[in-house]
Formats: C-alpha cells, structure tokens, sequence
C-alpha cells in the first residue's frame, strides 16, 4: 500500500490535493493536540511535525504544482524542520511573529 508521502510503486508522487489536504489537517492535529491519546502531547507533536516535514518536502518538488506553490512549500519545509528540530529538542517551539499585523475574523 502506497504511502500518502512516499512515490507509489511506479515512481509517481500521489495526488498533490490529497497530499496539501493531509498536510493541513496534520498542521491542525499539531496545533491541537488529543489531550487523551496514548501518547503525552510532546510525543504527539514531535511525531506529527516529523509527518508534515515529510509532506512538504513531497509537495515543494510535486511535479503537479506550479513554481510558486512549490516556492511556498519549499518555505514551509524549512519552518517545519526547525519545529520538529525544536521538539526533538525538547524546546518550546515559539510562535512565528510577522512583520505585519494579521487580523484574523
């Protein structure tokens, strides 16, 4: 069984959708956590950052996405090995301060 982040049998990186969908949906298991799993919620985001690393490292050379998504992704790769670096670590991971005030709805 193919891997969502890994080249199928024949070589082919899956869908790049299912792959940006997944990855998102990791992003929010990270900055969520399931309090009551089986594992502490260090263990957790350590192991779902090291998933997203995967991900956007397939997504930043996906073939179906055009340059400047893969820019993006390229840019996100980078931000995520420093977050699981940082969980590894042990370290708090801080928050990503902007430049420019975003104002969320």
């Amino acid at each position: 069984m193919d891997s969502p982040n890994n080249p199928t049998e024949d070589g082919t990186l899956p869908c790049a959708q299912a792959l940006v969908a997944g990855t998102v949906a990791l992003m929010t298991v990270w900055a969520d956590p399931c309090p009551d799993g089986t594992a502490d919620v260090a263990s957790q985001r350590l192991l779902v950052a090291r998933k997203i690393v995967s991900n956007l490292y397939f997504l930043r050379q996906h073939p179906h996405l055009g340059e400047p998504l893969r820019q993006v992704m390229a840019n996100a790769h980078q931000r995520w090995v420093g977050v699981a670096l940082a969980a590894e670590q042990g370290r708090v991971v801080p928050l990503p301060t902007a430049s420019v005030p975003v104002a969320l709805h």
